[in-house]
């Protein structure tokens, strides 16, 4: 990459715009790492809208910028089949008033909890702090949800469908490839603070060595996937295949 100027970009980065627009995809993020290692060739391709990814966001920003809530969209109905949501939508995905209300017992649940309150309403801290860095040979953005510098923590909020099984999500989900990246960019080790979304049970997840190790060589694979289909003149894509034994 040419020579840039880092505080610029993360200025721009704070941006939303500019961090998911055409600017941020000039570096790769954890969002790539599922693609690079199942799928090289659909990089970049936009992701269809998501009812987990908006439930996910109304969360964040209720509980990190709640002043950007007004750019949600509440539908008054119970599903998103009716005739009154359609119109209502006009396409777009929205939320409905009962996920609202739901997301709202977890977000008043969540800032209930006095060690989760301390932990992202400290006084030394940092909300959606962008961050660069180059990693394995390329440049990777993140945007924390909190960092917390007395306690040294990135802190990641995260709702789940099961929190028993949150363990084994954050390796299916690539969790793992999240926390060596931040740690890398920001400097700090990684907290996961997740809520069940049905039970509304709070868990509290810090990181291992070997979850470390697992998310590096995720990274890594990637790195020599994106290396391979876009940094090498002499690939030709069309004859790619993959080759394994059954």
């Amino acid at each position: 990459m040419e020579d840039f100027n880092t505080k610029e970009i993360l200025d721009k980065l704070v941006n939303d715009e500019d961090y998911y627009g055409k600017f941020g995809r000039q570096f790769r993020s954890n969002s790539d790492i599922s693609t690079l290692l199942t799928n090289p060739l659909a990089l970049g391709t936009p992701q269809k809208p998501n009812i987990n990814f908006l439930v996910g966001g109304y969360f964040h920003t209720a509980i990190l910028e709640p002043e950007k809530l007004k750019k949600y969209r509440i539908v008054q109905s119970s599903t998103r089949n009716t005739k009154a949501y359609k119109e209502i939508s006009g396409g777009e995905m929205c939320l409905l008033e009962h996920e609202v209300d739901n997301l709202e017992l977890l977000i008043d649940t969540m800032q209930s909890n006095d060690v989760c309150r301390d932990l992202i309403n400290g006084i030394n801290v940092e909300y959606e702090q962008p961050g660069i860095k180059e990693i394995e040979g390329l440049w990777w953005k993140g945007k924390a949800d909190i960092v917390n510098h007395d306690e040294k923590l990135v802190i990641d909020l995260k709702t789940t469908s099961d929190i028993t099984k949150f363990r084994s999500s954050a390796f299916r989900y690539n969790y793992d490839s999240q926390a060596y990246i931040y740690r890398k960019i920001f400097g700090y080790d990684l907290v996961f603070i997740a809520i069940d979304k049905k039970t509304r049970q709070i868990g509290i997840f810090d990181c291992s060595d070997a979850f470390y190790e697992s998310g590096k060589n995720k990274v890594q694979q990637a790195v020599e996937q994106y290396t391979l289909f876009y940094d090498n003149p002499d690939f030709d894509p069309k004859n790619y295949f993959i080759n394994k034994t059954l």
